[in-house]
Formats: C-alpha cells, sequence, structure tokens
C-alpha cells in the first residue's frame, strides 16, 4: 500500500482512538473501494499491533432502504476486536465515542472458516450458534457524513457490540421478530428478513466479500449479520434492551455523557 493510503489510515485510527470527528477522507483525494478496504485493513492491523485480536466481521447496508439511499449495490465489511465488545448488560460510556447510534441484530457464532462463494445451506452448516445483538456504529466523520468510501475506510462505522446468550440456531431465521426497547418502550421494531431478505444471505456475503478481500471468516468468529431497522441514537442514561423471537434478548445501559 502506497505511503498516502497509509497516511489516512492513520487519520482513520487517530480519530477512533481520540474520539475526535474529522472531515471525509473522500474530500482530500479520489478514492476507489479497493482503496478504502486498505486503508480500512491499515487501520485495524494498528489496533491489533496494540494489542486487540480479531474475533469477527460486521456486516453493513444489509437493509435496501439504506443501501438505495447511499446509491450502493452491495454490502460492506468491517472488522471487529475483543475491545470493541461489551458484556450483555453492561455499560456504554458515552464518551468513548463521537456521535454513537445503536441497531438491532443478530449475531452468528462459526463452527468452521467460511470463505467464497456459499449458498443459504452452506453458510448455515458453518454456524455453531445465533444470539441476539446490538451494534454500536460511531461514523468517525463530521456531522456523520460520508460517501461510500469513506465508510469502507472508517471500517463500516463499526464502533462497539454486544451479544446475547448462545443458542443452537432455530429451524427456520427468516422471520424472527424484533424489537429494540429504550427504557421498555419500542423504538424500532422489524423482522430478520429485512437483512438482506435472510440473515444467511448477509453470512453467505461476508464470506463472498472477505474472500474477495484474500480473507477468511475464522472458525470461533463472530460475524454481525447486519441492522434490521434504523439506528437510534444514544443518550445517557438510557437501557436499551433488543429482543428477538426464538432467541431471547440483550442488553446495553448508557452512562456518561457524549
Amino acid at each position: 500500500m502506497n505511503g498516502e493510503l497509509e497516511g489516512l489510515a492513520t487519520v482513520v485510527d487517530a480519530a477512533a482512538r481520540s474520539h475526535c470527528a474529522i472531515e471525509q477522507l473522500s474530500i482530500r483525494r479520489d478514492l476507489s473501494v479497493a482503496d478504502a478496504y486498505a486503508i480500512q485493513h491499515a487501520a485495524i492491523q494498528r489496533r491489533i499491533d496494540r494489542g486487540e485480536m480479531p474475533v469477527g466481521v460486521k456486516l453493513g447496508f444489509t437493509s435496501r432502504e439504506k443501501a438505495l439511499q447511499m446509491g450502493v449495490h452491495d454490502v460492506i465489511l468491517g472488522h471487529l476486536t475483543d475491545a470493541m465488545r461489551l458484556a450483555d448488560g453492561g455499560r456504554l460510556e458515552l464518551a468513548a465515542y463521537i456521535h454513537p447510534r445503536i441497531e438491532p441484530e443478530i449475531a452468528f457464532l462459526l463452527n468452521r472458516p467460511l470463505r467464497g462463494q456459499l449458498s443459504e445451506i452452506e453458510a448455515l452448516a458453518a454456524v455453531a450458534a445465533v444470539a441476539p445483538a446490538l451494534e454500536v456504529i460511531d461514523s468517525r466523520y463530521r456531522d456523520f457524513k460520508f460517501a461510500l468510501s469513506d465508510v469502507i475506510a472508517d471500517n463500516s462505522s463499526a464502533a462497539a457490540f454486544v451479544i446475547g446468550p448462545w443458542m443452537p440456531p432455530p429451524l427456520d431465521l427468516s422471520d424472527l421478530a424484533m424489537a429494540m426497547e429504550f427504557d421498555g418502550q419500542v423504538v424500532r421494531a422489524g423482522v430478520s428478513s429485512a437483512i438482506l431478505g435472510h440473515p444467511l444471505k448477509a453470512l453467505a456475503a461476508a464470506a463472498r466479500i472477505a474472500d474477495g478481500l484474500g480473507e477468511t471468516l475464522e472458525e470461533g468468529w463472530i460475524v454481525m449479520a447486519g441492522a434490521a431497522t434504523a439506528a437510534e441514537p444514544l443518550r445517557p442514561g438510557l437501557t436499551v434492551r433488543n429482543v428477538v423471537s426464538q432467541l431471547g434478548s440483550v442488553s446495553i445501559r448508557v452512562g456518561g455523557a457524549a
């Protein structure tokens, strides 16, 4: 990777560490999708070099509505590390983020490596367990505005994630009701079919994109399948819960000031 892209990876990494918003990278120069993933990879490598461990991936733009809004025709991938995981029922400090939002999701736990073109049946065969999940997204760009290349370079806005109890996958993952609550009141409701039509399609897409990047989804990794609804901004004092039919629930408490 050339020195300019390495420099942009340093900028993105520093923004995430300092919780300070930056201007869009695409304002500085034109970035291809390949450039953006190279920046993402280099920024994540800096985290690994500091001692963080890769534990999985997340998908973005799994909602057709969001994809159309951004003018994109495929999902995007981001990487998860152990430092990004928050405990179920634990506490999230807003001071650690810039303008965090939260989404209800489903997470997969892999029982073998995945890579390349897969059918939904092949993807399901690699699933050890499924869990209700919450993802905190936090664009490092000012005003949460970005082009496609910007968001990919920024690790697809991945900031934190919470995983509920793992359980064997239900016989049918396509129509699970999902409700995200703020202090017991439903603020977003959807169904798992909103995730690319079926969450297993998201898992297969993650394996395909990883393969295109020369990567493998490893055994034991978590795959966040993508949001079933739009995200909601966080504020101090909230208790956020995602309730998924047949899977149970997952929650996080919000503390501090943004």
